[in-house]
């Protein structure tokens, strides 16, 4: 449901702006509004207030950052972090980046000399395992390789599939050496291939240029390592290696060292120079005179009390909250503030499709966890398929729970499932008549009328009929409590008429068709005399031809009875088809798969159909949509 807003004026001394800033922060309560919309042009007293000149938190936030990004993080102090952010939450801007810059002072230098040197390392680590790849797999050509003093030794690796571009190196190296050259080349893996070349050193530009050119991959070998034997510089590599991972150790226990003494600190410092970065961007919202402040905003009205003592706290006197008057404009454009029930909250994920009521429309988040749910039984009506929606919905909650959207629909389906059931007791259905096959379960009798969906088909359709009519008559009438809301008359009368012209028709054909006593012609006729004026006063001539559309829509309900009946119908050939087959296990999954195809269709038919009533047949009665959501002024992480 919708809580109720009150919008309110804090005004104090600009002195203690920051610090009021800081504890509507921490109590994240108010939905600020920007206050220039309220100064009058000309206005020489309330102007915008202009962003802090002070220090640049923004600035010694991205060092503290950076800091805190290098460090290894460690285990959580709360009670350490708790203490430290009562130290520094009540800091003045100024204080707080002296601070930030004292710890950025210390920390710094050492820890960006010690992440390059790690990254480093890494780097080295990893051309160190190229190296080595690529060396034991052509270390059997060695033999083949002349080792002469002043030549130089490199490799080249080639995707197999372009092997053929060795001919094109050949040749260029017999023209830039003069034939003074040797190339092998060997597989390295399915997919490279490894070519060795040696060649005299005084080419060494000429070669390596046509090599980069020609877009290969190149392993030039590290100066200390060329003229060796291959095994020699498997050996070395292997020492460097050994240096490289004892040095990464030695870096890894000094940050781990800096990260103990300075973690929580770094942790406490950052969450609060986050929270200023954010309070900082607000500023331009709050209106100053010469000596005060001004800050406008909405409360939930169940928190107005708490915005209030947690101001009067700290600051006595100094800081007023005010309730302000507001006019029906002001209150059809307050933000809207969903406190729905636990049940009630997975519809809002489908009431979102249709953006968010206004303040002052009735909320029909709870009518959708009403109404949904019973269309969705209705439809399906059948115990075993409840069973098994609800084990996949269970199912799917505790693999995808993380995620938000899909945890609020399974727990839709979850929902459904239970009316689902219902009525699969009241139709006697058990995986279509499976369960009266066997014996289990028999459709209920009422008043001597059986409910077996086949065999009440017409019942049935006049039931949804019935229900139709009911949930269209139930929206006209929130459409006029709405309007009557926003004393919008023409649309009270439109509404009004358009309520009063459907039961006449309905009255007319009922009593034509001698369904109800004929005396009721005439009331009806005067019923749709008196309405037709009132829809033309508040919606024009094009506002009667919406009475037709409202017989449409009502008769739209029998959908209800429609697809239950082909969800019936597709599980009743399942069990035939089921039962006809000699070899049973071919029988048994015939109707398995039958009855599996049956139970998805019906976990996404009937939820897009009812759906669809209620966007279409249901909302459009009095629905408007295009509120704004309440977004409380709130740290987005607590301590």
């Amino acid at each position: 449901m919708l809580h109720r807003m009150s919008k309110i004026q804090v005004i104090g001394p600009k002195r203690d702006l920051e610090s009021v800033v800081d504890v509507l922060y921490d109590i994240g309560t108010v939905h600020l509004e920007d206050v220039s919309k309220t100064i009058s042009p000309g206005d020489t007293i309330l102007r915008r207030m202009r962003p802090s000149s002070g220090a640049d938190i923004a600035s010694v936030l991205v060092k503290i950052g950076s800091i805190v990004h290098t460090l290894p993080p460690m285990r959580e102090n709360k009670e350490r972090q708790a203490q430290l952010y009562e130290e520094l939450r009540w800091k003045s801007h100024e204080g707080l980046v002296e601070k930030a810059n004292q710890v950025i002072e210390e920390l710094d230098i050492t820890t960006r000399e010690l992440a390059t040197r790690k990254s480093d390392a890494e780097f080295a680590l990893s051309t160190l395992n190229r190296y080595e790849h690529v060396i034991e797999k052509i270390q059997p050509l060695e033999a083949q390789l002349p080792m002469l003093e002043g030549f130089e030794v490199t490799v080249i690796l080639i995707q197999r599939e372009f092997k053929d571009v060795l001919e094109l190196i050949t040749a260029a190296l017999v023209e830039i050496t003069r034939n003074q050259f040797e190339l092998l080349s060997a597989d390295v893996d399915d997919k490279t291939t490894a070519a060795v070349t040696v060649f005299n050193k005084k080419y060494s530009d000429q070669v390596h240029s046509f090599i980069w050119s020609q877009n290969v991959n190149e392993v030039r070998l590290p100066p200390e390592y060329l003229g060796k034997p291959f095994d020699e510089v498997l050996t070395l590599i292997e020492d460097k290696r050994e240096q490289l991972t004892r040095e990464m150790s030695a870096i890894n226990e000094e940050l781990a060292a800096l990260s103990e003494h300075w973690y929580q600190e770094l942790a406490v410092l950052k969450d609060v120079l986050d929270a200023r970065d954010e309070e900082a961007g607000v500023f331009t919202k709050f209106g100053q005179t010469d000596y005060a402040f001004v800050i406008i905003g909405w409360v939930p009205k169940k928190q107005l009390k708490k915005t209030k003592n947690a101001l009067k706290g700290i600051f006595g006197a100094k800081v007023i909250v005010n309730e302000l008057a507001m006019s029906p404009d002001e209150l059809n454009n307050a933000p809207t503030f969903y406190d729905n029930p636990r049940i009630v909250k997975p519809f809002e994920v489908l009431q979102s499709l249709l953006g968010q009521p206004k303040y002052s429309e009735v909320d029909p988040t709870l009518l959708m966890a009403l109404f949904f749910p019973f269309f969705f039984g209705l439809m399906v009506g059948d115990i075993g398929y409840a069973i098994i929606i609800l084990v996949f919905a269970l199912l799917v909650r505790k693999l995808y729970g993380a995620r938000h959207t899909i945890k609020q629909l399974m727990n839709i389906l979850i929902i459904c499932a239970f009316p689902t059931m219902f009525f699969g007791y009241l139709f006697g259905e058990f995986f279509g008549n499976l369960g009266q096959m066997m014996g289990w379960i028999h459709p209920v009798t009422i008043n001597g009328l059986t409910l077996d969906r086949i065999e009440i088909m017409v019942p049935l359709l006049i039931f949804t009929i019935a229900i139709g009519v009911f949930h269209v008559f139930f929206g006209l009438g929130l459409g006029i409590v709405n309007a009557a809301t926003r004393r919008n008359k023409k649309r009270v009368c439109e509404k009004t008429g358009m309520l009063l012209g459907l039961t006449s028709i309905i009255v007319i054909i009922l009593a034509v068709a001698d369904k109800v006593p004929g005396v009721l012609l005439i009331p009806g006729v005067v019923l749709l005399v008196i309405g037709l004026p009132l829809i033309m006063y508040g919606g024009g001539a094009v506002g009667a031809l919406e009475i037709m559309s409202g017989i449409t829509n009502i008769l739209s309900y029998t959908r209800l009875m429609a697809l239950g009946m082909a969800s019936v119908i597709l599980a009743f050939v399942a069990n035939k088809l089921g039962s006809s087959m000699r070899v049973v296990l071919v029988g048994f999954l015939i109707a398995a798969m039958l009855h599996t195809l049956n139970i998805v269709l019906c976990m996404f038919s009937p939820s897009i159909h009812a759906l669809r009533l209620h966007i279409v047949e249901f909302y459009s009665k009095f629905y408007e949509g295009g509120g704004r959501i309440y977004e409380p002024f709130k740290r987005k992480t607590t301590k």
